[in-house]
């Protein structure tokens, strides 16, 4: 039986899972390499590459949950005032009810402000992101 680079890809990482898990330390990651004939300057470049992915991952999991930390503090503003202005409402004037129109127009902002938080794959979400990370 003969298996591509893929399939031996897959084995390979299935069988270090369940031989290690707690993981490994970086003297064995050089020797796995050496063994498999990566050189020391692929690896090295490798890792360090793994390594940016995984803070730009880090990063981007900070930035959504402060936008949605933002989002959902806006909703609840929303929620608190337009039930005031409706129990306002219907204690002032209860046959006109005029409170419909700021919940609208807020509303409107909200869903606004909602579709930008939970859009991750647009440009105006990788400018905020890029604004957000210049900033820290």
């Amino acid at each position: 039986m003969t298996y591509d680079s893929e399939d031996v890809q897959k084995i390979l990482q299935i069988a270090l899972a369940r031989k290690q898990e707690g993981g490994f330390s970086r003297e064995q990651l050089i020797e796995m390499a050496s063994e498999l004939g990566i050189s020391s300057d692929i690896l090295e470049t490798t890792e360090k590459k793994w390594l940016a992915q995984q803070e730009e991952e880090r990063s981007r999991r900070t930035f959504n949950t402060f936008r949605r930390r933002a989002f959902w503090s806006h909703f609840i503003s929303f929620i608190a005032v337009n039930l005031f202005l409706i129990i306002l409402n219907l204690i002032t004037s209860p046959s006109y009810f005029w409170a419909i129109f700021p919940a609208l127009g807020w509303g409107l902002g909200l869903f606004f402000h909602w579709w930008s938080v939970y859009q991750s794959k647009t440009e105006d979400y990788e400018i905020s992101f890029q604004k957000w990370r210049a900033k820290i």
